[in-house]
């Protein structure tokens, strides 16, 4: 029985891979079943790329699956040895995670507000005529703690982390640690191993 689950799954993730027009010369190692929306958007990814999708492999991201969603004509891409679990990557216009980032359990990263502000334009037929969106960049070798949200412009700096539960709304600096909602400065990251 399990044989047959991960063969269901990995002809899974590559049907809804091929969907979305997935680029990579390296099928990435999905453990579980991805789920996908969209299908005139563009992603791309590097090598050894780890996501997990699935409760029962990591019960940190609760109930949820790793979820991508493209608005048409948006990119998502994914650098090497990157590691997402059970995460929702919704692009109405561009999301970039560069080499070495861990994306945690039930962590959003949303580059968009998905309605209007306006209460007669969000109650009205032209909304998503009106949603606002900006790109996310997530610079090599951060960390985005479990259950984070990540919105629209934000830069998350080089190695920088964002503790378990944020919310990010501003741009974090390179090698600094942030949290809370709305997430603010911690400390500087102190390398371990030299002290620097």
């Amino acid at each position: 029985m399990h044989k047959y689950l991960i063969l269901r799954s990995y002809l899974w993730n590559i049907i809804m891979l091929k969907l979305i027009n997935a680029k990579y010369l390296k099928l990435p190692k999905i453990t579980g079943c991805i789920k996908v929306k969209g299908l005139r958007g563009k992603i791309t990814f590097g090598n050894k790329v780890s996501i997990v999708s699935s409760k029962w492999a990591n019960p940190v991201g609760l109930s949820s699956d790793t979820y991508i969603c493209l608005n048409p004509g948006a990119e998502i891409i994914i650098g090497n040895n990157v590691g997402i679990s059970n995460a929702l990557l919704f692009a109405w216009s561009k999301i970039t995670i560069e080499d070495d980032v861990r994306i945690g359990g039930g962590c959003q990263l949303l580059d968009n507000d998905f309605h209007s502000l306006d209460y007669t334009i969000r109650t009205g037929r032209l909304d998503q005529k009106f949603v606002k969106s900006s790109p996310i960049v997530i610079k090599k070798g951060a960390f985005i703690g479990t259950q984070s949200i990540i919105l629209k412009g934000v830069e998350i700096g080089e190695q920088s982390i964002v503790a378990a539960g944020s919310v990010v709304a501003k741009s974090i600096p390179p090698f600094e640690i942030w949290g809370g909602n709305p997430a603010r400065f911690i400390k500087k990251i102190i390398n371990e191993v030299n002290g620097n």
